[in-house]
């Protein structure tokens, strides 16, 4: 028996599956700790409810996904907002140091990935799957361009990508603080800053220092949704060329650039404002919508035949992302007490999200003392500048491998 649902009636149950994830959030402190987000929680029980009934061949789920491709496109055009090349500069140059670990991180994850596929006769994108993709990327960029290496050929890829991103999010969360502990101990590292710690404290997922602590404004919402919709508008014309090109991509790519363009273009002339804070908020919501769906939709049954290759692909990510923290970040960032922090936050944030790599540096500041400026360039290369970089190079590898 297959039960349909149309595109209100997946929606609408895609904000159930949400509610269910807060409240489980919400009561234990475990899935607080590793920062999981609830469309994951929600989506993943959902997931597993869908597996059980197919397997005992009682139920499937069909959904509409149409307003699934909204959501992703709304949120990824928020992200282009945010990228402002004034705030790139404003940040010196330890954000650039740290925005360059990041891109090599980005490249050599999506090699190690295909290797390890082509070591076990797999379709290289299923590596791929397991590179920056859901690791840098985390479960947006994994919901994103899952469907896309599927149309490619990749059977499992989607299902693959989201479950080596929630793999990501744990290993890195607990990976992160043991490392920094150790750089700082064995390095004799200590804290420059005398400020209060509670200056830097707090969830911080998306850093725009123009708008922090400013107030929503209820005419905003109009003009962030307007903005959005034209971005996505120009962005249709973007995506047509880069295809008509002959490249493959997720169509929210074209949205994302018209949203940076059209966010610095505000920041060089001043002529008109995009208010971020509401924008960011516009794209928050669509994330959680689009994660639920995607997650509702996995095919965890697919996941079968690729238990060990999935095992030694995770486990090589996480391996080169501790070496590569060790050995490359660290240093780089000039093996002082900033860096050591930066080298913790990395880890959450190269094999999960942002705000694990916030969680991280939470954890060591709290034992070892204020680190303002890891505080300041992280949020700013992960949230802002780091997804159009993933983007480009993930976009390479596909059609290098198509």
């Amino acid at each position: 028996m297959i039960l349909k649902f149309d595109m209100i009636q997946s929606i609408a149950l895609a904000v159930l599956v949400l509610l269910l994830g807060k409240f489980l959030v919400n009561r234990f402190e475990t899935l607080k700790k590793y920062c999981i987000p609830t469309p994951v929680v929600g989506g993943f029980i959902f997931a597993i409810l869908a597996l059980v009934l197919k397997q005992g061949n009682i139920l499937e789920f069909e959904m509409d996904t149409t307003l699934q491709k909204l959501a992703m496109t709304v949120f990824f055009t928020s992200v282009g907002f945010s990228a402002s090349f004034r705030l790139l500069k404003k940040g010196g140059v330890k954000v650039v140091i740290f925005l360059l670990c990041a891109i090599g991180l980005v490249v050599l994850q999506d090699v190690i990935g295909i290797a390890v596929a082509n070591l076990f006769n797999l379709n290289p994108m299923l590596g791929l799957a397991t590179g920056s993709i859901p690791m840098t990327g985390g479960h947006g960029t994994a919901a994103a361009f899952g469907p896309v290496m599927e149309s490619a050929g990749a059977l499992g890829a989607n299902t693959v990508a989201i479950a080596a991103a929630t793999f990501g999010l744990v290993s890195g969360s607990m990976m992160g603080g043991p490392l920094g502990n150790r750089l700082i101990l064995k390095n004799n590292l200590k804290s420059n800053k005398l400020e209060d710690y509670m200056a830097i404290s707090g969830d911080v997922s998306m850093v725009d220092t123009t708008n922090v602590g400013k107030p929503l404004i209820e005419n905003n919402f109009n003009i962030a949704a307007f903005e959005i919709l034209i971005a996505m508008g120009v962005g249709t014309v973007i995506s047509n060329i880069f295809v008509k090109a002959g490249f493959t991509l997720p169509s929210y790519i074209g949205a994302m650039l018209a949203g940076a363009i059209i966010r610095n273009i505000s920041d060089s002339f001043k002529s008109f404002d995009v208010p971020m804070t509401e924008i960011d908020l516009v794209g928050s919501v669509a994330l959680s919508l689009f994660l639920a769906m995607a997650l509702m939709g996995l095919k965890l049954w697919q996941l079968a035949d690729l238990a060990l290759p999935l095992f030694v692909m995770l486990f090589a990510q996480a391996v080169l992302m501790y070496f590569y923290a060790n050995l490359v970040t660290f240093k780089a960032l000039g093996k002082d007490y900033d860096a050591a922090v930066l080298a913790a936050g990395h880890c959450g944030f190269g094999l999960g999200a942002t705000p694990n790599g916030i969680a991280n540096m939470t954890s060591v500041a709290e034992k070892f003392g204020a680190s303002p400026t890891a505080f300041f360039v992280l949020p700013l290369v992960g949230s802002l500048f780091i997804d159009f970089f993933n983007a480009g190079i993930i976009t390479f590898f596909m059609n290098l491998l198509i």
